[in-house]
């Protein structure tokens, strides 16, 4: 397997099946294609039909989109339990929920892009933000009482809804979002995870930056320096 991504430090959505597929042990090689290059819509069209990342080829198949690349994982790899084991309300719910940020939370999105390199003072709360993360925090709270009881993560043991959710989680820290205890519980998890550790890790080693996203906020510390 072939799973073609964007910078670490700044692509969410390039995160989401790479920690899926790490933490399930399944065999695959990276190409790490930094975006705002020269060169970049170039070498993305090489793989992606969609010209976006990120892309899997598996042989003859060809997925983009996260979330369907992890659908399409389960599948695939059934015993692996990508999205929780156990009760089929369980797993109803992961994917839901998966969907939902897929495309919703575009306050959040907008307003605080991931960069896991910084971090930055706490935004101006717009009533849009604040109501994402409201919703957010009620998703967390109601997931993990519902079928959390075996593990700190949403379904007790990390699945790919935690997966999916990673990149708000870097969110909400990067940027000081004001939360609830168990929200911030809940946080730690995620930002202590092995695997998310280790892309954190070839994240703060990339050579690229991108402007956009290190300016327009008040950086008050910056994790690559020295």
């Amino acid at each position: 397997m072939h799973l073609v991504i964007a910078n670490k430090l700044y692509s969410s959505w390039s995160m989401r099946p790479w920690l899926v597929m790490r933490a399930a042990g399944i065999d695959f090689r990276e190409t790490v294609i930094p975006l705002r290059q020269a060169d970049t819509k170039e070498r993305i069209r090489e793989f992606s039909p969609t010209g976006l990342v990120p892309v899997l080829i598996d042989g003859d198949a060809v997925v983009w989109e996260s979330i369907a690349i992890i659908s399409y994982l389960a599948d695939l790899f059934p015993e692996k339990a990508i999205f929780p084991a156990g009760s089929n309300a369980a797993r109803a719910h992961a994917k839901a929920i998966s969907v939902e940020v897929h495309g919703g939370f575009r306050a959040l999105r907008q307003a605080c892009p991931m960069n896991l390199g910084k971090r930055f003072a706490t935004p101006d709360l717009s009533d849009e933000l604040r109501a994402d993360f409201a919703r957010l925090e009620d998703m967390w709270r109601d997931t993990r009482a519902r079928f959390g009881a075996g593990g700190p993560y949403l379904f007790g043991t990390f699945s790919a809804a935690d997966a999916m959710y990673a990149p708000v989680v870097t969110r909400l820290d990067t940027y000081q979002l004001p939360v609830a205890a168990d929200t911030r519980g809940y946080m730690d998890t995620v930002l202590a995870d092995p695997t998310f550790l280790e892309w954190k890790k070839q994240a703060l080693a990339e050579p690229w930056t991108i402007e956009a996203y290190e300016e327009g906020h008040l950086p008050v510390a910056d994790f690559r320096s020295g």
